[in-house]
């Protein structure tokens, strides 16, 4: 599930997961392309579990399970929670295999900002930033904002 990106205008990339944390970065997004008259793409990745085997690394058994419509859900449910469908602000969304920080990385590719949560799935709670936001402070080539989690206020 890949629609097309706004090549015209303004472009706002951000990272949705599910969490708390996502879901205020998506606020937040929609706030700024709304004052901005930007576009946003909601970016979600997902990747095949792995397990611990006798050889080393493997995939975990998978059965039927389907990983990349359970992505899509938590997009969807996400964007359903957090902007309203009368809402004037392009949304496209983006549902792509892979990890997180480097997916992230690559479609704000010639972004005009990236908006990631502090902390989302995984990670533990003593953490600052999570391991994507960290990653993504360190390698975005586009201007980046962090939302904060919100849990200390």
């Amino acid at each position: 599930m890949n629609q097309q990106r706004e090549t015209a205008g303004q472009r706002i990339v951000v990272g949705v997961d599910g969490s708390p944390s996502s879901k205020r970065a998506l606020r937040w997004a929609k706030c700024q392309a709304a004052l901005t008259g930007a576009a946003i793409e909601a970016v979600i990745a997902w990747q095949y579990p792995a397990a611990a085997g006798g050889y080393g690394w493997m995939l975990a058994p998978a059965d039927d399970m389907d990983f990349e419509g359970v992505a899509a859900k938590a997009l969807a449910d996400s964007i359903a929670d957090c902007v309203d469908s009368a809402s004037p602000v392009q949304l496209t969304t983006t549902v792509r295999e892979g990890n997180a920080a480097e997916v992230l990385l690559d479609c704000a590719k010639g972004a005009d900002l990236l908006v990631v949560g502090s902390r989302g799935h995984g990670g533990f709670v003593g953490a600052l930033l999570g391991s994507v936001s960290q990653h993504c402070a360190h390698h975005a080539t586009c201007p980046l904002v962090i939302i904060r989690d919100g849990s200390g206020h």
